[in-house]
């Protein structure tokens, strides 16, 4: 171990000048330097969780290190943020973001709702998508600093960075309530994509990663109402995690699962409640339909239909393939949860739960596979997901998810689908490897 100690410090400094950098210096457009910042952090990453000594206390203590770096930073990478505080801003002047799109409030004269923030708006001509904690965290935000773009940003941060710290430590103790290596929490809390993006780049996956893990942890220690509290808090964060239900519910069992299903609705129902207008509905579910039906990025089956669609007539057919390939996800999660999970959803005991966890992980990679949008982030919670798993797929997949930067310039986005193919083709053929690998010990 002594030996090892300046190469673990060495490390360390390099990391931080790395995130540093990303934080402070390096641009959304700056390619070439972007990648060679986050080479070297993730290889550096790799270096780390493959020694087998490796101090996991010292690590963690970096890995909250690195993201407290972020802190004071505006995010670089992504300007999502901007219509957090605008969302933000309109709840605390006592407007509803989901009644109108945000053009329509710009010339109102609300206090903070002017040209130069709506200019910043990545989506200024849909209706807000964010449920109700999330929009809770933005007026939140707001309140703390009114007039301060970075004041919000700052609290916000501190929030999601108190949430990293709540995963990691739930993790550890999932980890060992579970018999699985206690080294395992390194994949999850030093990955560079993980650091960047939820906290650098203010993205909520760490609400959902924190209270997915939440929702285990009491379901382990039996606290069923605390459980349901948690998913719905997870639901309310973003809508993504509705599609852990159906596992869930195959876990619970029919007894189980009516009882755990009236708390989790109820739940959501006081958590939606304050947002309902006749109005939010139609609004929401426009977005949700932009969503599946114009949006695309990162994509993987979906752009094999579309180039067969530009082939066969002419033109991009995402919306009438978009919904349909969402439509065939949702068809086999309920297939895969429910096949799966029937034959032991009368037991509910201890090994169960890692299970669960690892048919998340899985419910996920289909969700993905058919998307027609796999942002950098959202493989976040996937990669938590994975640490209670024997599968390391989804670590490779971090480390190439952040090529799809690639494609911003200064004057806008133009995906490079050759660099989104290999990436593809590198996960694909990892993930059959390690089946592959797998199959053959069981049938030895």
């Amino acid at each position: 171990m002594a030996k090892q100690k300046p190469l673990y410090y060495l490390l360390t400094l390099f990391s931080i000048i790395g995130y540093a950098g990303i934080a402070y210096g390096v641009q959304r457009h700056e390619s070439v330097l972007l990648l060679l910042v986050f080479g070297a952090l993730f290889l550096m990453y790799g270096l780390i969780i493959r020694q087998q000594d490796s101090s996991i206390e010292f690590w963690i203590g970096a890995a909250f290190l690195f993201r407290l770096i972020f802190l004071f930073a505006l995010p670089s990478l992504s300007d999502d943020f901007y219509r957090f505080i605008w969302d933000g801003r309109l709840w605390s002047a006592g407007y509803h973001p989901f009644l109108e799109l945000p053009s329509t409030y710009v010339q109102q004269g609300i206090g903070g709702i002017d040209q130069q923030l709506f200019s910043k708006l990545n989506s200024p001509q849909y209706f807000a998508i964010y449920p109700p904690v999330s929009q809770f965290v933005y007026w939140l935000a707001v309140k703390v600093s009114p007039h301060s773009i970075l004041g919000s940003v700052i609290f916000m941060r501190a929030l999601l960075i108190a949430a990293e710290v709540g995963s990691i430590l739930l993790m550890q103790n999932l980890l060992k309530r579970f018999a699985l290596p206690a080294k395992r929490i390194l994949i999850y809390a030093l990955n560079p994509l993980v650091i960047i993006e939820l906290v650098g780049n203010l993205h909520f996956e760490a609400l959902i990663i924190f209270f997915v893990l939440l929702v285990v942890y009491f379901l382990v220690k039996n606290r069923w109402v605390i459980s349901a509290g948690a998913m719905a808090l997870a639901i309310g964060s973003k809508l993504l995690p509705l599609i852990f239900l159906p596992a869930l519910a195959s876990m619970l069992g029919v007894k189980n699962v009516l009882r755990y299903g009236f708390l989790l609705i109820l739940i959501l129902f006081v958590f939606f409640i304050p947002m309902y207008n006749s109005q939010v509905i139609n609004g929401m579910s426009e977005s949700l339909g932009l969503y599946f039906n114009k949006f695309e990025f990162n994509a993987s089956v979906y752009y094999l239909v579309r180039e067969f669609g530009f082939w066969q007539y002419g033109y991009n057919i995402i919306q009438t393939v978009g919904w349909k390939l969402g439509l065939i996800a949702g068809i086999l999660i309920l297939a895969f949860s429910f096949g799966n999970g029937l034959k032991w959803s009368t037991d509910v005991g201890i090994k169960a739960y890692p299970k669960l966890l690892s048919d998340w992980m899985w419910v996920l990679c289909i969700y993905f596979l058919f998307a027609t949008i796999v942002h950098p982030w959202y493989i976040t919670t996937l990669l938590a997901l994975s640490v209670f798993t024997s599968y390391r797929f989804v670590v490779l997949w971090t480390g190439l998810v952040f090529l799809s930067y690639v494609g911003y310039s200064q004057t806008g986005f133009n995906e490079v689908l050759w660099i989104t193919a290999c990436e593809y083709l590198f996960v694909i053929g990892y993930l059959i490897f390690e089946l592959r690998n797998r199959f053959l010990l069981i049938s030895r």
